[in-house]
């Protein structure tokens, strides 16, 4: 149960900071979480992380750097990658959205303030929501429940996720210009293909 606990709050961290600017709560918990620090050993070791307040961080730091990683200079979308156009699917035909519909998963563009359901924030969330179905099997102990939410797990990284996302985050990784972004594109990166891992081989015959 630790490992399935520590795997939904790792996707759903992620995709906190992938999907949107922080705000002034999130930031602190950034901060000052051991767990989240352990990932983030760069963001760990800034100097201004400690030293300036947290509202001057985010408007002339964090912010300034969420956009230029998801909006000015790089698209976070896996129709931008996978498309030979280039076009980001912003309808019907995004190749997620069955997946997600067959899974009770709902994107809230008000909210998430995304153009697309294939945003990489949006598809760590929907690997988060699994992970908390199959958290919630495996408290149930139901087995059978707890093998088709892992291979859907296994199908969706290797359908969407491993297509696109690492070229993202590694273009991310060194566009970045702080810390955080850094580290929270290496962490991703490195958590994706071990998760892989970890599912291929529960999943495989």
């Amino acid at each position: 149960m630790d490992e399935i606990i520590a795997r939904s709050n790792l996707y759903a961290l992620l995709s906190r900071i992938l999907l949107q600017e922080l705000d002034e709560e999130t930031l602190q918990t950034i901060k000052t979480d051991a767990t989240v620090l352990e990932f983030f050993p760069h963001w760990n070791e800034w100097e201004k992380r400690s030293t300036v307040p947290n509202r001057q961080l985010l408007e002339e730091h964090l912010n300034p750097d969420f956009a230029n990683l998801s909006i000015l200079h790089l698209v976070p979308y896996e129709t931008f990658y996978t498309r030979p156009d280039q076009m980001i699917e912003t309808g019907g035909a995004n190749p997620v959205t069955d997946m997600y519909s067959a899974y009770d998963f709902i994107v809230d563009y008000e909210v998430a303030r995304v153009v697309s359901a294939d945003h990489i924030g949006i598809e760590l969330e929907f690997m988060h929501h699994l992970c908390e179905a199959q958290k919630k099997a495996m408290a149930e102990q139901d087995d059978e429940a707890v093998k088709e939410l892992m291979s859907v797990q296994y199908r969706f990284i290797n359908t969407h996720l491993l297509k696109w996302a690492p070229m993202y985050l590694i273009n991310m990784k060194y566009e970045s210009r702080t810390p955080l972004y850094y580290d929270a594109a290496e962490t991703a990166l490195e958590f994706l293909l071990s998760d892989n891992e970890m599912l291929s081989a529960a999943v495989q015959p």
